[in-house]
């Protein structure tokens, strides 16, 4: 008798149903033999991945972009050769407006930058940034009162006078101001942009005979009374800071400190092509000597720069103190344009 699957006792003990063979998943093997054995990735795990990643560019999107951001631009040979002048112009207007170009045209103002931009975490630049305009608006304004008019009663400049409005504005203002509306507003950028506009417009008037530049010394000497009072105003903030919650890790200190060396640099770019401009008077009142004291202290006060801004004891052995440091050369700087503005008078 033939046998059958049922006197089969292996096969009776199976189900039928384990007998039907169902195709199986076998993933594709890989291009590179040392991984042909190699598990899919789980899809869990690709989200875990992503998440990781989105994760690492969440952390070093503000450090990474600040450093590739932040730049203290302090050259003092800026615009000693390259100046581009008009014929009779001021070469004082011009590099105040090739400073406006630089740090805000070409460059990058970080002083109003929004919160979800990396530059908004800086301070040291945004502060030296803003010294800077504070000093050319403090310039623009003695252009307008004294120097670029023929006396205190004739026609301001409207030029000049846009120009010393325009820099008076905020260095914050982006492009809303939710304080105060909530529509759009006029950037810091757009200006001081404008202000670089109309003081070019004015030396090319000025090149032109349109336009009043008076070159006498009680013009300069005005000028320089004026700048001394700003650079006084300037110490007496390095003064107070001095000591106060001092050490390594202060950290309002370095907004002092590089908001003043912010001002004293452009004070010496402008004061260094006022010279120039002036040259008569210089000459006439003996003053090379004293000029040129001048410009070094103040070069000294720009050429101080830590790699962290320490506020420690002014006498203190490990522990130094830059505020102190920068203000001995801002007090001598001042100092000195008293000196210059007494023999003026005489």
């Amino acid at each position: 008798m033939a046998e059958t699957a049922d006197d089969d006792p292996s096969k009776a003990r199976v189900p039928f149903w384990r007998r039907i063979r169902l195709p199986s998943y076998r993933p594709k093997p890989a291009a590179d033999p040392l991984f042909a054995d190699a598990a899919p990735v789980p899809r869990k795990h690709h989200w875990r991945l992503i998440g990781g990643a989105i994760l690492a560019v969440a952390i070093l999107y503000y450090p990474l972009g600040m450093l590739w951001i932040s730049r203290i631009n302090d050259d003092l040979a800026f615009g000693a050769n390259n100046l581009v002048v008009p014929n009779g112009g001021s070469r004082a207007v011009a590099v105040a407006a090739a400073l406006i170009q630089r740090e805000v045209v070409d460059g990058h103002w970080v002083a109003n930058d929004p919160f979800f931009l990396p530059a908004s975490a800086l301070d040291n630049m945004p502060n030296f940034q803003q010294g800077i305009v504070e000093a050319l608006a403090r310039f623009t304004f003695e252009l307008t009162d004294q120097i670029g008019r023929v006396r205190g009663s004739s026609r301001t400049d409207p030029d000049l006078q846009e120009a010393a409005g325009l820099l008076q504005y905020s260095g914050t203002k982006w492009v809303f101001d939710f304080s105060t509306s909530l529509a759009p507003t006029a950037t810091s950028e757009a200006q001081y942009a404008r202000a670089r506009t109309v003081l070019l417009n004015y030396n090319q008037r000025l090149s032109q005979g349109t336009a009043v530049f008076e070159r006498r010394a009680d013009n300069l000497l005005a000028t320089l009374d004026r700048i001394a009072h700003d650079i006084g105003s300037s110490s007496a903030s390095l003064y107070d800071r001095i000591g106060v919650d001092g050490g390594w890790f202060d950290t309002y200190s370095d907004d002092v400190f590089y908001s003043t060396k912010g001002q004293i640099y452009a004070y010496y770019l402008v004061l260094r092509e006022l010279q120039k401009d002036f040259a008569n008077v210089i000459t006439e009142k003996e003053l090379g000597v004293a000029y040129a004291q001048l410009l070094e202290s103040m070069a000294q006060a720009v050429r101080v720069d830590p790699w962290i801004v320490i506020n420690g004891a002014p006498g203190a052995m490990f522990v130094p103190n830059h505020l102190a440091a920068e203000g001995f050369y801002v007090l001598r700087a001042r100092t000195q344009l008293r000196e210059i503005t007494d023999i003026l008078l005489k």
